[in-house]
């Protein structure tokens, strides 16, 4: 655990905290603040009232309680913690207000756990929270759970398509119906919050979280975040809300996460107050029109300041311009971005208006322990404290969790009718319909008709966890099986039910091989499941050389060919398009895949019974390259435009499309280098101190916690850099940028980070030679016995095979930090002439 936190704090370098590449400009900041003055607020932001007026009953009802809470029991209510780090015991002794099941998270860690699993740990929690044996006050616990396309933690669920697909719909009210059915299944577990629905505007598709925007366009993302939280928690004024079959919902990750620079997850939205007005709040400021009861904060900054602790976004805007008083929880132990903070102590986040630490790691205690401290000194104001505990107590009291009982005793808790339910299925098997979007028909090969002799192929033909793509039953959608989707339907099965019903025959073979000829051949490939940042890409080439290879292959036995392409997001697919005679972007379309055939085929009688009704809600690229392609954005490097979406009543012909990527190949044959007297673009040289301070070295001399920079000279003036740890904690000092390098080529030509060190006082700690790619993407060595072994003072090349940074976890087609060096303890060193070397013979590092 202790490496994820670092890997999050070298990611926290990347994306944003303060820090933007060389040869890149900053815009100006939000409005400056701190922790005791207001900001002026930009009166451009509308003035908003929640449809949920405050109830004088439950506010009275909130003093009484809050005049017994004790320091100790309210910091409880401020933190959340994973049902596999903490226990029910946990939750009662340090009165915790929150749980979460992480992606991929499950009761007793087991994957296929029933409902009657869910449910029983749903109690034990709300019991431990309610034991008032020590004489505290009970406050009934609040679970929260990723159900973003349905409640993908739960075998048998239905799982709805990814956002990009409902985006193509342009359905709002079919929103509604998905949040509603959505928030049944979750009640049927015992479960009462879902982080739902996500509200951002991608504007760069190389994003790992595109296929969680509903588009690119604002307009879209308004008119649904409404209708969403209206599904999921109820129509205000009905007797409905927060009751029955609804759950409390989510607004996230407020604000910009779609709009980081080069499209890097938990990056830098680097732009004005009235873009981020205009694109970026426009989902936010429907939900709260329609109530949504709680927001959560991104982990990408905004012109260098982390959301986890901007306080003018999270509490002059949000809280008060736009009215929202629900509670702001935390991402994934974002707060320890926060600079100056760390995983387990940050009162920053607090005081600019976060009322909620998600804290999912082993060592929340500490974060408990350390919060207490602060909001007994003082740090955390105590007007401050009160107002996070008012607003997650609101939050409870409005979803009846103080008098509903434990999650068994109501109404819908344990229903297993519920999972998986026919009537949802319907819903999502509807959204699938009208999500498909029809990029290519020509000679009007769709729609078939079903008595023909069919061949499916591809990977993806009959493969239902590619087909949900992310976050499905695992957090990265991946190791999943057919079984592990009892009552979910293939592609190919509802190709084959729809076909082998009028008399067709149906032939599944992902290579394409066949002992008859088939009439027509339909071919499913695509993307496979990520999540977050594991998605994000350098350019927007879909690298599918051997899916192409099948198409050609078909096609040149005089075969039609109609291609189906399961994908996330826009990409460059030219050469696949060109290779078949239909094309269809049928995204990630969820447990429900015989609604493709639905629109594929005919019906018995030869009619068409569904027509193409998808439209692109995003541009789609016109080449690779990684330019950012947006309506009313340099629309002309669009191949299809946003809106672009056939029918069968149009008749058009395509020509060949071109199949120049754009890209150009980088010589391997020649070094790359990173560091030479200067930062080279796209890097600057960036330092985390011990204290999580993040800060751009410029100058000649800067001593910061921990650690300190002087430039100095070895063969010219200033060309190296002397690096001096004091011993006082992690800190880390390297190379990183906010746009990604592909060292691929480099990796294929026995490639090496080669680099000059001069040694002046030997490590009394471990020291760490890392390349990052992003959260949970990067690699370390260990370099303490090479530094050990040089000669005091002496200048000695390193060498690091790429394969062993490869081999570790570095992605090297997507580079952010080529190099850091890391440790907690005394070193002094010097680095010079910092480069990627192809050929390498002898390298000091080398993983075979």
């Amino acid at each position: 655990m202790k490496k994820r936190i670092l890997l999050g704090v070298i990611s926290g370098l990347i994306a944003g905290g303060g820090i933007v590449g060389c040869g890149e400009q900053k815009m100006p900041a939000g409005p400056e603040q701190d922790s005791g003055t207001a900001a002026e607020l930009n009166a451009d932001w509308p003035k908003l009232t929640s449809p949920i007026a405050k109830d004088p009953a439950i506010e009275a009802r909130i003093d009484t309680l809050m005049a017994k809470m004790s320091v100790e029991e309210k910091v409880g209510q401020l933190i959340q913690v994973e049902i596999d780090s903490a226990t029910p015991e946990d939750v009662k002794d340090y009165h915790i207000g929150s749980i979460l099941n992480g992606g991929g998270h499950f009761p007793n860690s087991d994957k296929h756990a029933s409902i009657a699993d869910w449910v029983a740990l749903a109690d034990a929690f709300y019991a431990a929270s309610m034991d008032t044996s020590d004489g505290g006050v009970a406050i009934p616990v609040i679970w929260g759970t990723d159900a973003v396309h349905g409640h993908n933690n739960v075998i048998g669920a239905t799982l709805f398509p990814h956002n990009i697909a409902l985006g193509a719909t342009q359905n709002p009210e079919l929103m509604r119906q998905i949040g509603a059915a959505t928030a049944a299944e979750v009640s049927a577990t015992g479960i009462d919050w879902v982080f739902a629905p996500t509200l951002a505007v991608t504007r760069d598709d190389r994003w790992g979280r595109s296929y969680e925007s509903y588009s690119e366009d604002p307009e879209i993302v308004r008119s649904y975040g409404g209708k969403l939280v209206e599904g999921l928690q109820g129509i205000p004024g009905s007797k409905s809300l927060l009751s029955d079959k609804h759950v409390v919902s989510t607004a996230k990750h407020f604000i910009a996460d779609g709009g980081t620079e080069n499209g890097i997850d938990r990056g830098d939205a680097i732009m004005s107050e009235d873009e981020l007005m205009k694109i970026h709040a426009q989902g936010y400021f429907s939900a709260i029109e329609s109530g949504v009861q709680t927001v959560m904060a991104s982990f990408s900054s905004w012109n260098g300041e982390k959301m986890h602790g901007h306080k003018y976004l999270l509490t002059d805007v949000l809280k008060g311009r736009l009215g929202f008083d629900g509670f702001i929880v935390g991402d994934w132990s974002g707060h320890q971005f926060v600079n100056g903070c760390s995983n387990v102590s940050c009162p920053q986040a607090i005081n600019a208006g976060l009322d909620m630490f998600m804290a999912p790691d082993p060592n929340w205690k500490e974060l408990y322990t350390n919060t207490v401290a602060e909001a007994k000194s003082g740090e955390i104001p105590a007007e401050r404290l009160d107002d996070a505990v008012r607003r997650i107590l609101r939050v409870k009291m409005r979803a009846g969790l103080f008098d509903a009982g434990a999650p068994s005793e109501r109404a819908f808790a344990g229903d297993e009718s519920l999972i998986g339910a026919p009537e949802h299925r319907a819903i999502a098997r509807q959204a699938v319909r009208e999500s498909l979007v029809l990029l290519k028909n020509n000679d009007n090969l769709l729609p078939l008709a079903r008595d023909q002799r069919v061949l499916v192929a591809g990977d993806g033909a009959d493969n239902i966890g590619k087909q949900t793509g992310g976050w499905t039953i695992t957090w990265q959608g991946t190791g999943n099986e057919n079984a592990d989707f009892p009552g979910a339907t293939s592609v190919y099965g509802g190709i084959a039910e729809a076909v082998e019903s009028a008399g067709g025959s149906a032939e599944l073979s992902v290579d394409g091989s066949f002992e008859q000829k088939p009439d027509v051949a339909i071919v499913v490939f695509g993307e496979d499941p990520y999540a977050e940042m594991q998605g994000d890409i350098s350019n927007l080439a879909y690298k599918g050389e051997r899916d192409l290879a099948l198409l050609n292959r078909l096609r040149e036995q005089n075969i039609p060919v109609v291609a189906l392409f399961i994908t996330g997001r826009p990409l460059w697919v030219n050469p696949h398009i060109n290779a078949s005679d239909a094309f269809v972007v049928i995204w990630q379309p969820g447990t429900e895949g015989g609604g493709v055939a639905d629109v594929l085929f005919r019906d018995d009688a030869g009619n068409v019974s569904h027509d193409f009704k998808g439209k692109l809600t995003f541009s789609w690229p016109n080449d690779a390259r990684p330019e950012v392609r947006n309506r009313g954005q340099n629309e002309s490097l669009a191949q299809f435009g946003y809106g672009y979406g056939l029918t069968y009543a149009d008749q058009e012909q395509m020509a060949a499309l071109s199949e120049e990527s754009g890209l150009q190949q980088t010589d391997a044959n020649e070094a790359l280098a990173v560091f030479n007297g200067r930062a080279l673009d796209p890097w600057s040289f960036q330092v985390t101190d011990a204290g999580n301070n993040r800060t751009v070295i410029a100058n000649s001399v800067v001593k910061l916690q921990g650690i300190s920079v002087q430039s100095v000279d070895r063969n010219v003036q200033e060309d190296s850099r002397r690096l001096q740890w004091a011993g006082e904690g992690d800190a880390i000092a390297g190379f990183f940028a906010n746009s990604r390098t592909d060292l691929s080529s480099y990796l294929n030509n026995r490639g090496a980070l080669v680099f000059d060190v001069k040694v002046d006082r030997v490590p009394n700690d471990a020291v760490n030679l890392g390349m990052n790619c992003g959260m949970d993407c990067g690699a370390e060595q260990p370099i303490t016995d090479l530094l050990e072994g040089a000669a005091p003072g002496e200048w000695k090349t390193l060498a690091v095979d790429l394969q062993c940074l490869a081999k570790g976890g570095a992605k090297l087609d997507m580079v952010l930090s080529p190099f850091y060096v890391r440790t907690a303890g005394e070193l002094d060193l010097t680095i010079h002439d910092i480069h990627i070397a192809s050929g390498a013979e002898d390298v000091d590092i080398s993983c075979g």
